[in-house]
């Protein structure tokens, strides 16, 4: 009587011999929630809520989604799509699609290249990359990486440091600068204060910290110490008198980042500036504040031609880019897509979510019947019934 055959192990549910087991290749996303998945699973706790979180109990953070849900595009039909580009331009320069990866803090928490990571992915898709005051990789590095680079600027304390760093910003050779008006303080981010969030000593603000660890690196139980440092930088008293001094000061193109109210839109015209990010800050700075989708066509039609307004907070896919453009703006910024990229993938992460929001936005113009991005501005948008 023979021996019966041997029966091979099972490898990963697999009936196969593990010496023959070839893994398949990772599947590329298919989806920017693809992307925050593959985030979520490498990132630190703490690191993931600073990330993620919004202010208070979240709820603009959750109305910014829920806003742009609630909005459906009636496309058009019977137009020869064949050609279909995103091509447009921002601030007067041409770009690859209307999409400016937006400021944000501390990048070497989610990857050790940090922003010049996200800096040469933005570069490669054709997109202007902006630079956080509080960027953990100093201006000059990432501008001498090449492509459209913009520089976002809080109002320091001090106000010879901040026209410093203004005029720091343009020597190094960025092409904008956009000075977020809605942060006197940072808002109330409950994860980080129940997580005693401070950075670790390799992370800092390059252009902020010189010297030994900061504010921002002496964590306690009471509250983050990342709030307790921007609350020692930033000045809560910055006025329209400040945005005037500004101007004065900068050839570059200015950009007041964080608007909702179209009074404080008419201001900004009034104090010469070239572009206004419609903004809540992504949810993460007064809670309840009005979700920036809805503020956005009122915005538009104060301002009408005379300045550029682009959207921020909450932009998700290809849809919403498309569903904002026939709101009237000019082009979105995208915070939390490209961090998750960078977290997941490094350089190549953040190349995926740029490619996949290029891909999606092509997509979606072509679906709803336009050629290109000034097609979109004539779509109608309305409040949709799903149920």
């Amino acid at each position: 009587m023979t021996d019966p055959p041997k029966q091979k192990s099972s490898f990963r549910g697999l009936a196969v011999d593990p010496r023959e087991w070839n893994p398949p290749e990772p599947v590329p996303p298919r989806s920017l929630d693809d992307v925050e998945r593959a985030a979520a699973a490498v990132l630190p706790p703490d690191v993931w809520d600073f990330v993620a979180g919004g202010s208070g109990r979240e709820r603009t953070l959750a109305a910014n989604r829920a806003a742009f849900d609630r909005l459906f595009v009636r496309p058009r039909v019977l137009r020869d799509v064949s050609r279909c580009t995103t091509d447009a331009t921002l601030l007067g320069r041409p770009v690859r699609m209307p999409v400016a990866v937006a400021p944000v803090a501390y990048q070497r928490l989610l990857h050790p290249d940090g922003e010049a990571a996200s800096a040469r992915a933005a570069k490669a898709a054709g997109v202007p990359f902006t630079v956080s005051t509080l960027s953990s990789v100093p201006v000059e590095e990432l501008a001498g990486i090449g492509g459209s680079v913009w520089f976002q600027l809080y109002w320091l304390r001090e106000d010879g440091r901040a026209l410093e760093l203004a005029r720091r910003a343009e020597d190094a050779g960025c092409e904008a600068l956009m000075l977020t008006v809605d942060v006197p303080w940072m808002g109330r981010r409950l994860r980080d204060e129940r997580n005693g969030f401070a950075l670790p000593d390799h992370v800092r603000a390059a252009h902020l910290d010189a010297g030994p660890a900061s504010t921002a690196h002496r964590g306690t139980a009471h509250g983050s110490a990342v709030a307790a440092h921007t609350g020692q930088a930033l000045s809560p008293a910055l006025t329209w008198s400040h945005v005037a001094e500004l101007r004065a000061h900068t050839r570059l193109p200015l950009v007041l980042k964080g608007v909702l109210d179209p009074q404080d839109a008419l201001h900004a015209l009034e104090s010469g500036v070239d572009a206004l990010v419609v903004s809540n800050h992504g949810g993460r700075q007064l809670d309840g504040a009005l979700p920036s989708v809805d503020a956005l066509a009122r915005v538009v039609e104060v301002v009408g031609d005379r300045c550029e307004v682009l959207l921020d907070s909450g932009v998700r896919g290809g849809t919403d880019v498309l569903k904002a453009l026939a709101l009237g703006a000019s082009g979105v910024l995208v915070g939390r897509p490209p961090a998750w990229g960078l977290a997941a993938g490094g350089e190549n992460g953040v190349r995926q979510v740029l490619d996949l929001l290029s891909e999606e936005l092509r997509d979606a113009l072509g679906l709803a019947g336009c050629q290109n991005v000034a097609e979109a501005r004539e779509l109608y948008v309305g409040m949709g019934r799903t149920g």
